[in-house]
């Protein structure tokens, strides 16, 4: 028995999806802890690819049981729809093979709607880059116990009762602040007592369900979401998500145990990216940032939108080691690198005339922060093909042995491609 956490070690898309697909042959159960349908992730299995915003990546694998766990906002059309789809492509989703949370909160259609509000009011230069999803103000409710829950789709009283107060204060907004339309109660409840009808024999208590696995001797996975500096408390505030998404969160987000948490993979890209505003000291602005984007086709799985490009930030990877207790690493799209014929890694910041290895807390003074570099040879081979560790370019071996050595973390997968062919496991985290 193992319980595998994997979580992200920049500011997300660095290829958790295709990790998590690749570890889940090895597993028994996949969890999905935090987030909601504004993370996406990205898999090529046999040229076909996948876009998963809300359902576990391991539901690609027919005899795998996938859950979704209280620390996620859901929106119930997207699940259905992802469901559907899954469907359509000879995947169906019944449940034993998916168990949604009850504790899970729900994203109402306000929500997308005032998250949409808030970013627009926002003064320029201060906008967070929210994806619209609502995940922000439904994080919000929950905090301020207002959300209404997966499992009171099931009490219709109770689901009335809090719609009803919701749309109250929430109308109150949208016609007095924002000078919007308001939400009828009657169009709101209609579809919902559509999704509660559709999503009834998935709801259950997800902690109850792991327990009994981990005491069978089952293989858990725990999937993240987003990076580590997109964590409300540790990341780039207040250009973050508004969630935990460190691997600490695996345990609160599903009602686990810490105590039972055998390894923590982090997923660190070759280079770095960033989608959204936010600070990011390595960014790129020349022909090399371009180069990367173009090749490692950077673009969000969930909104489309180009994403920033630039140099491996190794203060960011010890950041991610420090605060999720990382076992090992996962390093993703090295192939990208290939044909560069230098390589950077920022091993510190300057700002002031001081020289620091950690992220700031004040997010005025991590916009001032400079990258130092420490400066490699690259290589020009393609590495697409490759599959064993001692037929890489011996570049490319050295440009990994400095990872290790700087993060002090030893590294347990490689990706060189794509495709769920294309990754070389050095080291099972379930063996």
């Amino acid at each position: 028995m193992a319980n595998v956490v994997i979580i992200g070690t920049q500011w997300g898309d660095e290829g958790k999806g295709k990790v998590v697909d690749l570890l889940t042959r090895y597993a028994d159960y996949i969890v999905r802890f935090q987030g909601g349908n504004n993370a996406g992730h990205t898999l090529v299995v046999e040229g076909k690819k996948y876009i998963f915003h809300l359902i576990p990546s391991g539901i690609l694998y027919p005899d795998k049981k996938c859950l979704i766990g209280n620390g996620v906002v859901l929106d119930p059309g997207v699940l259905l729809k992802e469901m559907t789809d899954l469907a359509a492509a000879g995947l169906p989703v019944n449940p034993d093979r998916l168990t949604i949370s009850e504790r899970a909160h729900l994203i109402m259609p306000y929500h997308n709607r005032l998250d949409n509000n808030m970013e627009a009011a926002t003064k320029q230069g201060a906008k967070i880059g929210t994806t619209g999803r609502g995940i922000g103000p439904c994080y919000g409710d929950k905090i301020t116990r207002q959300g209404i829950k997966v499992g009171d789709l099931l009490d219709d009283a109770l689901f009335r009762e809090k719609l009803t107060e919701n749309l109250k204060e929430k109308n109150f907004l949208f016609a007095s602040k924002y000078n919007t339309a308001t939400f009828s109660f009657e169009e709101i409840y209609a579809i919902f007592q559509q999704y509660a009808e559709k999503l009834a024999p998935y709801i259950g208590n997800v902690s109850v369900e792991l327990d009994r696995a981990r005491k069978a001797g089952r293989h858990i996975l725990f999937e993240g979401a987003q990076g580590t500096q997109l964590d409300i408390d540790h990341g780039t505030y207040p250009f973050v998500t508004s969630s935990n998404t460190i691997a600490g969160n695996a345990c609160t987000g599903s009602g686990f145990g810490p105590s039972h948490i055998d390894a923590v993979i982090g997923i660190l890209k070759a280079y770095t990216t960033r989608v959204g505003e936010g600070p990011f000291p390595s960014e790129l602005f020349d022909q090399t940032g371009e180069a990367l984007q173009q090749k490692g086709a950077e673009f969000g799985a969930t909104t489309g939108r180009k994403r920033r490009c630039g140099w491996l930030d190794c203060i960011v990877a010890n950041e991610a080691v420090r605060l999720n207790g990382i076992t090992g690493l996962a390093i993703t799209k090295l192939d990208v690198l290939s044909g560069q014929s230098n390589l950077k890694i920022a091993t510190a910041y300057e700002e002031g005339g001081k020289r620091l290895t950690a992220m700031p807390g004040n997010i005025r003074q991590v916009e001032r922060l400079k990258p130092v570099y420490e400066e490699l040879v690259g290589w020009q081979e393609e590495l697409c093909d490759i599959r064993s560790i001692d037929d890489l370019p011996s570049a490319t071996r050295a440009y990994i042995k400095r990872i290790e050595e700087i993060t002090e973390t030893p590294v347990a997968i490689l990706s060189v491609g794509p495709g769920r062919e294309q990754t070389l496991l050095l080291k099972n985290p379930f063996a």
